[in-house]
This record gives C-alpha cells, structure tokens and sequence, in this order.
C-alpha cells in the first residue's frame, strides 16, 4: 500500500464537507479587508494625519501590545490597516485550527475515521488531507484579501505581504493543531492546546513590542505570531521573514504525520488520568455536569475578555490623539452613536464584544450537540433526569457565561479608563451599564443556537452561520448600501450606543422576548425528537 493511499478520496470528501463552510469564511474576510482599505483614505487624507496618529499609537502601550507596532509612519496602509492586520492574522489561525482539529480529531473522536480506515487508507492520509485543505484555504484566503485591499487603492507590494501575513499565519497554526490532535484524545482538547499555544505567542509578541529598546525585544522573535507580523506590510514588506513561519509549519507538519504512526485510532499520546470511581456530591446534577464540562473554557474566556477589556480602556483613554482627524472621528461616532469621540469609540467597541460573548454563547449551546453526538447523553438520560432538565442545564451555562463575559470586558474596561475628574467607581459603573445593554442581542444569538440543536439538529452549524451574518451586516451593511430592512435582522442593529447614547427600553425589551421564544422553540424541539 502506498504511504498516501486514498490521499485523494479523502481530500476530496474534505472539501465537499465545507464546500460552503470555507469558502464562506474566505468571503468574510475578503470582504472586510477590502472594505477596511477603502475606508482608510478617508479616515487619514493628508500626510500630517497619518504621522500624527502613526506617532500616537507607537507611544500608547496597549496599543503597540495589542496590535504592533507602525513601521513606517508615512504609510497610509501602516497606520490605516494596523488592526485589521493583527486581529484578522489571529482569527485566521483560530479558523484554520478549527479546520485542521475538525477533520482529524473530530473524526476520530465521533467514530467516522474507523468506517475510513477499513478501506485502503494509509493511516497519515486523513491528516494530510486535513493539512491540504488548510493549506488551500490559508492560501487562498490570503491572495483574495490581497486583491482586494489592493483593489482598494493601497499599494500593490504592501497589499501582498498584508495578504501574505494572513496566509502564514493561517499555515502554521494549521501545523500547531495538526501536532495538537496527536497529544489529545478530544477535538475539544485539541483545540484548547492549539488556542493555548496561539495566546502564549501573542503574549510572547506583545511582551516584545511593548518593551524598550535594549530590553527585551528579541521576545517577538520568538513567537510565531511574532514572525508573521515581522513581514511588515506597508511598513517595508520585509519577504524573508515568510522563511520562518513556513519553516516551522514544515517541521510541525512532519512531527505530527510522524507521530501519528506512534499511536493507536482514537488514543491520544498524552494520557488522561484516571477519574475517580464515584462522582462527588457536587456533580450529582445534569447542571452540576454542565458547569463541569464548560467550566475550563468559561475560564480561559474569562481571562481573554478580562484582557481585552482592560487594553479597550486604556486605548479609549488616548483615542483622541489616535484619530485625530474629522473624518477619523465622524466615523468612529457614526460607529458608536451620539456623545464624545471617545464614547463612541467605547460605543463601538462594545459592540465587538458583544460579538465575541454570542461566539462563547453559540459554543457552548452546541456542546449540547455535541454530546449527543458522541453518546454521552444517553447515561445521563438514563438515568432520573429528563431532557428538559439535560438541555436547561446547558443552556443555562450558555446564557449566563456569555453574560458573565460582557460584564467582566466592562468592568475591566472601567477600570482601565482614565477620563479626567472622574472616581474609578463612576467609571466602572458606566462601562459595566454600556456592556450590559448589550445581553439581549448576544442572548437572541445564543437561543439561535440551542433553536437550531432542538428543532433541527444536523442543521446545528446554523448557529455559526447567523453570526457570520450578523456580523457582516454590521461592517458592510451601510457601505453596500444595503436596504434599512435587512440590517434590522441582525440583533446588534437594535442595540443603544452606549456610553453617550440614549437607552431605548422598548427594542431590548423585543430582543429578550425574542430570546425567550427561541429557547421555548429549542425545548419543544428537545421534548418532541429523538435523541441521537
């Protein structure tokens, strides 16, 4: 048998499973990339805007931490495309984590890998097939985004290496998941690894910039998120550093078919320890279970948003000299509603986590899914416990761990923030009230995704799809043009700008009972099907 065989069946099942999935998240991005660039000019027109706020952001800190430093402060892509560059390079290592971990792991652990490995399959073909996909995803991912940005007005030689960044990233974290799927014996623990891995090398990068010279610099160049922002788009377009991070996926990508000869179908080279024989009083409840089961992840997002919160409060603190043009500030106010520039960056940026905390929330409600898949279920509800009690249980844990996140982003937001006279209390107040409006929007996403487990269960991905939509009506709604009608269906749309705005009880008020009804739907669904 060859040492590929049934390389090419595989890959093609691959690419049929996310003929849509893909290819949707290469629109998004495309799409916001080229959306972003062609915003720029407006924001900084003149030369003097763009060293101006080019100099504001490598003197802040937070932002150097968050995003990187501006290479060249004459550079309208530099300065214009900071944030996009680092942030949509992080989300596509997420994105191609999940891939890789989705068609190795995943498969493995639902059972589907054995019906492959009876036929005449060589046993790294699966994993290789996996790793192909991401490749073509990453890469394609990238040149798209390229194109657009430069069909945007940017330059040709920074869009590529801003596109290029993309790509590489997306690669070797591809090559990160891949070594991660042979450690653990769970798609769920794989992908923890992975993200674990992604946050300590963004730690690594960020620890790096914000240091001072003749310090301890050097530190970017030890992480892989590090390398790919070494590339510089707009900032010098420094090809070489590409080297390294493909480099490193090579390495990692011949570690993990090289293991996975090492080790039995379904097992993991890292052993689970043993658990106790009986299962102590505190777990004697499916909610008790369903704490259990989230409780590492709601904790490691805890911590995230916590950090994302602070960094959006120190950032908001000198956002004026940041966007220190009238367009830079209309915008940013037509973003965040009515009030100060810096409310309504606060504004907007509230929105954004509103939107992280619907992701945990749509996660989570499919962890329901998720075992019923793997048929761990069928213990639990054999036991005295109803499929009632089993689904309240986890959508309990959905709901209020998506509303525990924004609360933690607020406060740590407020306490961050340093406006002028202000107590520390008065301003973590504030923020907390401008995070909590957001609930019911985040909420209505959440019930979507229990919605879709109850009544159509393989249909489930829905969840994922409602906030992908969401989001792009939000960022690209407007500048399309698109009709009032169609931006009104994402919940977001319904939200008060706040801090600055107004409260409007009567749209949070739909939202909720919204929310309310899509989790009514999801227990009737769950009462009247089978389970699987």
């Amino acid at each position: 048998m060859s040492r590929l065989a049934g390389l090419g069946a595989l890959t093609r099942l691959a690419l049929r499973r996310d003929r849509v999935l893909v290819p949707v998240w290469v629109a998004v991005f495309v799409a916001v990339a080229a959306s972003s660039a062609s915003a720029t000019e407006g924001l900084y027109p003149t030369l003097a805007d763009r060293v101006r706020a080019a100099r504001a952001a490598n003197a802040t800190p937070a932002l150097v931490a968050f995003y990187g430093k501006v290479y060249d402060e004459t550079s309208l892509g530099g300065i214009g495309m900071l944030k996009l560059t680092t942030l949509g390079a992080l989300l596509v290592a997420v994105l191609m984590i999940v891939l890789v971990v989705r068609h190795t792991r995943g498969e493995e652990e639902t059972g589907r890998l054995d019906v492959v490995a009876a036929g005449v399959v060589s046993r790294p073909s699966p994993l290789v097939a996996a790793l192909g996909l991401a490749l073509t995803a990453s890469l394609a991912l990238g040149a798209l985004s390229a194109l657009g940005v430069m069909a945007a007005g940017l330059p040709g030689e920074g869009s590529l290496a801003f596109g290029l960044t993309w790509a590489v990233a997306g690669i070797e974290f591809a090559a990160v998941a891949a070594v991660a799927a042979q450690l653990t014996e769970s798609a769920r623990a794989a992908t923890g690894l992975s993200v674990g891995f992604l946050g300590a090398a963004f730690l690594l990068r960020a620890v790096g910039d914000s240091a001072r010279p003749g310090t301890v610099t050097w530190l970017s160049w030890l992480s892989p998120v590090g390398w790919a922002q070494q590339i510089r788009p707009f900032g010098g377009d420094r090809w070489w550093v590409a080297l390294l991070p493909l480099g490193f996926a090579a390495v990692l990508a011949a570690l993990a078919i090289l293991l996975v000869a090492r080790r039995d179908v379904g097992a993991g080279l890292l052993r689970p320890r043993l658990g106790p024989v009986t299962a102590a009083p505190s777990l004697r409840s499916p909610l008790a279970l369903a704490w259990r089961l989230n409780r590492a992840a709601l904790l490691g997002w805890l911590v995230a948003f916590a950090v994302l919160g602070g960094v959006l409060g120190s950032i908001a603190s000198d956002v004026g000299s940041l966007l220190d043009s009238p367009q830079a500030r209309d915008l940013i106010v037509r973003m965040g509603g009515a009030g100060s520039l810096t409310d309504a960056f606060l504004a907007a940026e509230l929105g954004f986590v509103a939107v992280f905390a619907s992701a945990y929330g749509i996660q989570t409600a499919l962890r329901l899914r998720a075992e019923e898949v793997a048929q761990r279920a069928d213990p639990v509800l054999a036991a005295a416990v109803t499929r009632m009690r089993w689904t309240a249980s986890h959508a309990l844990v959905a709901l209020a761990g998506s509303s525990a996140l924004v609360v933690v982003a607020g406060a740590a937001a407020g306490l961050t923030h340093r406006p002028g006279g202000q107590a520390v209390g008065s301003v973590v107040g504030r923020l907390v009230a401008a995070a909590l409006v957001q609930l019911p929007a985040v909420w209505v996403l959440t019930a979507l995704a229990l919605a879709f487990v109850g009544l159509v269960p393989r249909a489930a991905v829905g969840g994922w799809v409602a906030l992908v939509l969401c989001v792009l009506l939000g960022e690209l709604g407007a500048a399309l043009r698109l009709p009032s009608r169609l931006l009104d269906l994402s919940p977001y749309t319904h939200v008060p700008r706040l801090p600055g705005g107004e409260v409007l009880w009567t749209p949070l008020g739909w939202l909720t009972a919204v929310a309310m009804a899509l989790t009514a739907a999801a227990f009737v669904g769950m009462r009247r099907r089978d389970v699987e």
